[in-house]
């Protein structure tokens, strides 16, 4: 479903993101691990068509990013970083609005896929609330919604469970281990409990190039005994 080849991504002399390659099936759970500013954030906007790569290549669902980037963006749901949104609009008025862009323009559909996200994702509470008033945890199951809303077969996900409380962390955690069934995602997280709970896969990058591409077990198979917070840190700092 996602193909990613020798993605390179340069500011000038630095090089954000290093010759990244990996793929991702449907079904697969990947998680984005690594350090801030080792090229997370930035390779995921390449594979979501918003930043361009200098080098290499992405594909969704065998479309090209480069070459038509509506097209793969039709076929992904996207959560950046700090899920903006219009903070004057209320939640209902603003998952409607991103409804009308993703193609839901009569009114029974746009309600339908208004009414479906706002479930999933536990928003009934706060639906007719301006988004300015919101708690961040809110806030961010808004981002999690628009992210869904159209019922995409990939998720590109930064930092979805960002400023959740303890159960709002494991309510989307198992709305996206649910979602995976017949879906591709990828999800950055900083939080490494969070990987072993849902995640089929982990990819670490390290100044822009992956140094680790394994199942969760493997990576915790590195060192025994060891909690996961220690391995990560030995291995961005090339111990391991």
């Amino acid at each position: 479903m996602i193909e990613v080849k020798g993605l390179v991504k340069t500011y000038g002399a630095k090089r954000a993101v290093d010759g990244v390659s990996f793929s991702v099936k449907r079904g697969d759970i990947l998680g984005f691990l690594g350090p801030n500013g080792a090229g997370k954030s930035t390779t995921m906007k390449m594979i979501t068509g918003f930043l361009r790569p200098t080098a290499g290549s992405a594909t969704v669902d065998g479309i090209d990013v480069t070459a038509d980037p509506v097209a793969v963006k039709r076929k992904l749901g996207y959560l950046p970083e700090s899920a903006p949104a219009y903070p004057e609009m209320t939640v209902e008025e603003f998952l409607g609005f991103i409804a009308e862009v993703r193609g839901f323009t009569s009114k029974e559909a746009k309600a339908a896929q208004v009414d479906r996200a706002i479930g999933l994702t536990h928003l009934s509470p706060v639906r007719r609330q301006t988004i300015e008033t919101l708690s961040k945890g809110f806030k961010q199951r808004v981002g999690v919604a628009q992210a869904i809303l159209h019922d995409p077969p990939a998720l590109i996900l930064d930092e979805p469970t960002d400023g959740l409380d303890p159960n709002q962390k494991n309510e989307i955690r198992a709305l996206i281990k649910s979602m995976a069934v017949e879906k591709t995602i990828v999800l950055s997280t900083h939080i490494l409990e969070e990987v072993e709970a849902i995640c089929t896969r982990v990819i670490i990058i390290s100044q822009g190039k992956v140094v680790v591409d394994e199942t969760p077990a493997a990576f915790r198979a590195r060192q025994p005994g060891a909690r996961l917070d220690e391995i990560f840190r030995s291995l961005t700092r090339g111990d391991i």
